[in-house]
């Protein structure tokens, strides 16, 4: 590692790796540090019983040639080098509920949307087809969404309510659970969740649908390769611990090791709370940093990491969305020991190796960070192993008998076909993807005030710039987004926008 780098970038998480090739491409010397041994943040992927987990990629819309994360991904370089399976044109998500045997399809395209769900729903059709016209208009009134430079989207946009705007197309109870049926893809809060989160959301899925052949991890290994090409470099066990400031600039970054590195730019793909930590609360303005360190974090997970004896289990090309009750779909983060869970997402793992049978499956519940209290001070990766205790085994052990009975009861037999279970719980995302408190998605956007969450990409400080899941949107499409709002405040958005749209061509 070098003393200095023009831009120096803390975090490999997918908002880090963007915005190093963004700016290594333009020439820029560019150095990455992770802390952990895997770079990536929420695209790792961990292995058990030589079977290949995803943490937080489960599935990825907008790939297919002309979409929007197709030229994003065309720009960077990789889209011709990913892995990948369409999944099931006809449903690639399937909501269902325990006490209905219906299986409510989400299909890929908005003709398709229409009529598989009016094969269930026959008097709602035009319903339906005014649900669909408004994500689309919520999702053109975004320019970078549609690699636009310009264009405003408006205050009143913002502050359309997810549950409110979707009940309003229907008087069918049914029709409103389906359609808001994956909003575990955005933890959805019923008087808080934005309708524009949920649009930008679902409308990348609904336009096409993909899963990583064996994990998302082979999008870390891509952009990597891409960052060397242009002369980037990226380390990992470098823990930066502070960010050192003089006359209202980032000076250098001081690793755990105890070396330190020089940049004339950073920018922190760290959760914001923390990064502000890291370079002093004195360096920025008072209300900024209590705004910040106030923002309430997204829900976090318990996961089921499922590996199936040889053939025994199917594969299944759509995932599930199912719940307790219909009635629930909103408040399925509200639970006590009795009650949860109240609603999970099943998704499997695509392999190269089978079509026909299915190596493991992935499931994934609400869980309050508040249940692990006992073990918040026990930290555990694979770059510092720690045991977190006998009784955090116990805990999760009750957790999974649990769940596994209801995931028993929606796939009947399931427990026949298990060769081994693993658990991630809200301590594992904690630590291995550094959100407060293990958050899935960042923080909590709120449709009452919009402008409360809002976290400029630009800091106070003359070149410290953020990026990552807290800043815009979570999700694949929504950090690379956000990668490329944050390198235009370095390289100037419209040049960037033509640059990606050239490339795409």
């Amino acid at each position: 590692m070098k003393e200095q780098y023009d831009v120096v970038i803390v975090g490999s998480g997918l908002g880090g790796l963007v915005s190093s090739i963004i700016l290594a491409k333009e020439g820029y010397s560019v150095c990455v540090l992770e802390k952990n041994n895997q770079y990536g943040g929420n695209l790792q992927t961990f292995v058990r019983d030589k079977t290949i987990f995803d943490t937080g990629i489960h599935y990825i819309g907008g790939l297919s040639e002309g979409e929007n994360l197709y030229k994003y991904f065309k720009y960077l370089g990789i889209i011709d080098h990913l892995n990948l399976k369409k999944m099931d044109e006809d449903g690639f998500d399937i909501i269902t509920f325990e006490d209905d045997e219906n299986e409510y399809p989400h299909a890929q395209g908005y003709d398709n949307f229409v009529k598989q769900l009016g094969n269930f729903f026959p008097d709602e059709k035009e319903n339906i087809e005014n649900y669909c016209d408004k994500v689309r208009e919520i999702c053109d009134s975004f320019p970078l969404y549609n690699l636009q430079a310009d264009g405003q989207y408006d205050h009143e946009i913002l502050s359309l309510n997810a549950k409110e705007t979707i009940e309003n197309f229907t008087t069918n109870d049914k029709l409103k659970a389906v359609l808001a049926g994956s909003n575990f893809l955005y933890a959805g809060i019923p008087d808080k969740s934005p309708f524009y989160v949920h649009a930008l959301s679902v409308n990348s899925y609904i336009q096409s649908s993909w899963r990583c052949i064996n994990g998302g991890s082979q999008i870390t290994k891509q952009l990597l390769k891409q960052l060397k090409k242009h002369g980037g470099e990226f380390y990992k066990y470098k823990e930066v611990t502070k960010f050192n400031v003089e006359d209202n600039k980032v000076t250098s970054v001081e690793m755990k090791d105890g070396t330190h590195v020089s940049g004339s730019y950073f920018v922190s793909n760290i959760e914001p709370k923390t990064t502000l930590k890291m370079v002093g609360e004195e360096h920025f303005r008072k209300s900024f940093f209590s705004r910040i360190q106030s923002l309430e974090g997204v829900i976090s997970a318990f996961s089921l990491y499922i590996v199936f004896k040889p053939e025994t289990f199917k594969y299944i090309n759509h995932n599930f969305y199912h719940f307790k009750k219909s009635t629930e779909i909103w408040t399925c983060y509200e639970y006590d020991e009795d009650s949860w869970p109240k609603a999970f997402m099943a998704s499997m793992n695509a392999s190269k190796k089978q079509e026909e049978w299915a190596e493991g499956m992935t499931f994934i519940t609400y869980m309050n960070y508040d249940d692990v209290a006992p073990w918040v001070n026990t930290f555990n990766t694979t770059a510092e192993e720690n045991d977190r205790g006998e009784s955090y085994e116990q805990f999760k052990a009750r957790k999974v008998e649990k769940f596994l009975h209801e995931i028993e009861l929606k796939f009947p037999g399931i427990k026949d076909c298990i060769k081994s279970i693993h658990t991630s719980t809200p301590l594992s995302y904690r630590d291995y993807i550094g959100g407060t408190n293990g958050n899935m998605y960042g923080y909590v956007k709120d449709a009452t005030n919009p402008m409360k969450t809002f976290i400029p990409s630009k800091t106070k400080l003359d070149n410290l710039y953020l990026t990552g899941q807290s800043i815009n949107m979570h999700g694949v499409l929504g950090v690379t987004i956000g990668a490329v709002v944050t390198c235009s405040e370095i390289v100037g958005k419209d040049y960037l926008v033509n640059k990606i749209i050239e490339a795409a061509e």
